[in-house]
């Protein structure tokens, strides 16, 4: 036998919905959401560090170029070669020569390059005067490491080296023989360019990345660190000797291609925590939402599935309790769901079951039957008084002396006159043929415009396609009558019916419009209060009869609506439903 959802109980079926198809859904789509933006986040925080990397390596290596190129500038100056290599006899010359050229560049070139401090060149020169950026090569510079290291190099290129105070080292300079011309190699001649500190530290503090940088020679050896704890202005540090640990994360940049600082890199370590702290932020916001999207839902689904289950149960109690008699009805506030409708109707059985067992049933069959009785005694009275049978038998008399005195008119008069009465005596039917109700109203009006000779002309409108459709018998030729008699009579000349009828949607229009005195307002709405009027029959006639006939057809289906006033002529709409 196979499992069939219909053995489930409604409760469960709700929480295997909310589980298939939102709970699970939901996590799958959090976990696969929360891994591409991890990744992607990382990706992106990696790809950024290493274009900052990059970055600073090229705005170093660029300061250091500059700082490179006024190196040449100085190595192959000829003039300025001149002026330190010459051996002075006197020295008001040298001072002539220093502040005719020398002191002019020496002060050149630090305003346009910020990169560039202090330039100073180091000769053997005896002759000069040492001062204003010349100074001479004595022990004590002989002493320092980047004069034993330009001296121990057999080319004329520029190094790069850290430089400082006794065994401080505290920035970076260009050193560099003057050696270019053979000429003026009397003396030994080195240039010294020291690059600002501050320069560099602003550069690498530029670097928008967590942990510490540091700047690496050919060797490995840390010429620059932004790691406080790391102490490189006496001695050297390897950086293969700086302990790194598991949650750590690399960034290496390296110099190639270069001619100055080929073999140089830049190198980050950062925990992965810094690194990645903006992917943690972003994994707790999407553990956070997924919680509220979880338990939102799971808050609606308890509410809904409580409503739905609660009521459900507490009608199936009630249900039981019917079989055993207990005929209870549900109180609760009245819903306008399916359970709450189901509940209405189950109360309304209720109390229907606990009727009839109370024979209340016979009652009302018996109740309805008097009601039936009571409105068929109505239209009988109603059709009694519009049935004189014996004028018909009159009028036939007088018809026939009319033609046999060869009184053509007067006899076609009383023949519709005639057919009216046969057909009011004939009541077998009180529903009629439209066509067959606009042949009484064409006898009514030939009979009324032979009364009143030219005072009266009329007009009647209808679509061929609406006489198969049933109307209360003499319900339109009632206003017609009163249209005549109270509209019209009253006139010297000039008197006009025009009835227009017409189909709108499941409604038959008639239009009765007469161009007689009108009505008082006091009158139409008495004719109003006819509509709303409850008592029995009585001697009704004429409008009032006519009303009181269709509230028993139609109920309040019909409309009639009454556009008079005083010297302005009346216009009845009359609206009933469309019956074939």
């Amino acid at each position: 036998m196979r499992p069939s959802l219909n053995n489930i109980r409604m409760r469960n079926k709700m929480l295997i919905i909310y589980f298939l198809c939102v709970f699970l859904p939901l996590l799958i789509i959090s976990f696969i959401f929360y891994y591409m933006t991890t990744n992607n986040m990382k990706d992106q925080i990696i790809e950024d560090s290493t274009r900052a990397m990059e970055q600073v390596k090229n705005e170093f290596a660029k300061e250091v170029e500059g700082t490179m190129e006024i190196s040449s500038l100085f190595y192959t100056d000829h003039l300025l070669n001149e002026v330190i290599d010459t051996k002075y006899i006197h020295p008001a010359a040298y001072i002539g020569a220093y502040d005719g050229y020398l002191r002019r560049i020496l002060n050149a070139y630090s305003p346009v390059y910020n990169a560039v401090g202090e330039i100073t060149i180091y000769v053997d020169n005896p002759t000069l005067l040492y001062s204003g950026g010349v100074n001479m090569i004595d022990e004590r510079v002989k002493e320092n490491g980047w004069y034993q290291q330009i001296v121990s190099n057999r080319w004329s290129q520029p190094i790069i080296v850290r430089t400082g105070d006794g065994d401080t080292v505290r920035t970076f300079s260009i050193i560099r023989r003057m050696d270019s011309f053979y000429s003026q190699n009397n003396y030994q001649k080195i240039l010294k360019i020291d690059m600002k500190m501050s320069s560099i530290k602003q550069i690498f503090s530029n670097l928008n990345l967590q942990g510490s940088t540091y700047l690496l020679d050919d060797n490995g050896l840390i010429q620059y660190t932004t790691d406080s704890s790391i102490d490189i202005e006496k001695d050297p540090v390897a950086f293969n000797t700086i302990e790194s640990s598991d949650d750590q994360i690399e960034f290496r940049t390296k110099y190639t291609m270069t001619n100055d600082l080929n073999g140089w890199s830049i190198v980050t370590r950062a925990t992965k925590e810094e690194v990645f702290k903006e992917v943690h932020q972003s994994r707790n916001f999407i553990i956070l939402i997924t919680i509220i999207n979880t338990l939102l839902p799971t808050c609606i689904i308890i509410w809904v599935t409580r409503s739905l289950n609660v009521r459900i149960i507490r009608i199936l109690k009630h249900m039981k309790r019917v079989k055993n008699q207990h005929f209870d009805i549900i109180k609760e506030d009245h819903s306008q769901d399916e359970i709450g409708q189901l509940t209405e109707e189950f109360n309304r059985m209720t109390l229907q079951i606990a009727n009839l067992i109370n024979d209340v049933y016979v009652a009302d069959i018996q109740k309805k039957d008097l009601e039936i009785q009571r409105r068929n005694a109505q239209l009988n009275a109603l059709q009694s008084q519009i049935n004189p049978h014996f004028l018909f038998n009159a009028l036939e008399t007088i018809r026939m002396r009319s033609i046999m005195k060869d009184e053509k008119e007067t006899a076609h008069i009383i023949q519709n006159m005639a057919k009216i009465f046969r057909n009011s005596l004939i009541w077998k039917r009180d529903m009629i043929t439209l066509k067959e109700e606009l042949d009484f109203i064409h006898c009514f009006l030939e009979i009324q415009r032979y009364r009143f000779g030219d005072k009266l002309n009329y007009t009647v409108r209808v679509e061929e396609s609406l006489y198969k459709f049933l109307i209360p018998k003499m319900s339109v030729l009632t206003f017609v009558e009163n249209a005549s008699i109270h509209g019209i009579e009253p006139l010297k000349s000039g008197g006009r019916i025009e009835v227009d009828i017409k189909r709108d949607r499941n409604d038959l229009i008639f239009l009765i419009q007469d161009n007689g005195p009108g009505m008082e307002r006091e009158k139409i709405e008495r004719l109003y209060s006819y509509i709303k009027d409850e008592e029995e029959m009585g001697e009704r006639v004429g409008i009032q009869n006519v009303i009181y006939r269709l509230k028993l057809y139609f109920g309040t289906r019909f409309e009639l609506v009454i556009d008079s006033y005083p010297e302005g002529g009346t216009q009845i709409m009359l609206r009933i439903p469309l019956e074939e």
